[in-house]
C-alpha cells in the first residue's frame, strides 16, 4: 500500500477541514487536527490547555508581521526556563506531526504541517480558501458567534492562521506557491473537492 501524507492549510469558513475529514475516511487513513495537542501534549508532559491556548495563533500583535522563530526542528530541555514557551509547544507539535507522518498514511490540518514536512517527497500540500461571502454563510450556520460578528470572526481567525504561519516558517499562509494544489471550495460541493485531491494522489504518488 502506498504511503502519503496530505497536509491541509484552510481558511475559516472555507469548509477545508470537513473536506479533509471526507477525504480521510474515503481513504481509510487517519485523521489528525486537535489530536495532535493531545499527542503534543502526552509526548512533552505539558498541560494540554498551554496547547490550546497557543494553537495556531501567536499572542503578541506586534508580530503579526515578524518572522521571529522559523522551525528549525529542536525541542527545549526541560531544565530551561523556556520549556512551555509557545516556540517549544510548536517544537513538540512538530515533534508529533514528524513522526505520523513517517509511521502511517494520514490527513493533517493546519499547524504549518507543510512546512513542517517539507522534505518529505510523499506530501501531497493543501489550500482550500473561499470568497469572504461564502465564508460568512458557511460560519453563519455554524453558530460559533453572533451574525453581526461573523465577518470580523473570520477575518480575525484567519489574520491570526497568517501570523502564526508566518513567525513559524518565514512564509506567507495563502502563498500559491507553497502548495501543491489550491481549491476553491465555492466552486466544488465538497465530494468534488475530494474527487480532485485524490486524482492529484494517484498521479504524485502512483501505485509502487
Amino acid at each position: 500500500m502506498k504511503h502519503f501524507v496530505i497536509t491541509i492549510a484552510r481558511g475559516y469558513g472555507s469548509g477545508g477541514r470537513a473536506i479533509g475529514k471526507l477525504l480521510a475516511d474515503e481513504l481509510g487513513i487517519s485523521f489528525y487536527d486537535r489530536q495532535l495537542l493531545r499527542l503534543a501534549s502526552d509526548e512533552s508532559g505539558i498541560n494540554e490547555a498551554l496547547f490550546a491556548n497557543a494553537d495556531e495563533k501567536v499572542k503578541n500583535n506586534l508580530l503579526f508581521n515578524v518572522a521571529k522563530n522559523v522551525y528549525k526542528g529542536e525541542i527545549i530541555p526541560p531544565d530551561r526556563d523556556d520549556f512551555i514557551s509557545n516556540e517549544n509547544l510548536f517544537n513538540y507539535q512538530a515533534k508529533m506531526i514528524k513522526q505520523l507522518a513517517e509511521k502511517e498514511s494520514c490527513v493533517i490540518i493546519g499547524r504549518c504541517a507543510d512546512y513542517i514536512l517539507k522534505d518529505m517527497n510523499n506530501v501531497i500540500r493543501i489550500y482550500v480558501h473561499a470568497p469572504l461571502e461564502d465564508c460568512i454563510r458557511t460560519v453563519e450556520q455554524m453558530k460559533v458567534c453572533s451574525k453581526k460578528n461573523v465577518k470580523n470572526f473570520i477575518q480575525t481567525t484567519d489574520k491570526r492562521r497568517a501570523a502564526y504561519y508566518r513567525y513559524f516558517t518565514g512564509k506567507e499562509w495563502n502563498d500559491a506557491a507553497n502548495y501543491d494544489l489550491c481549491i476553491n471550495s465555492s466552486s466544488l460541493k465538497r465530494e468534488q473537492c475530494v474527487a480532485l485531491v485524490k486524482a492529484y494522489i494517484d498521479i504524485k504518488c502512483p501505485d509502487e
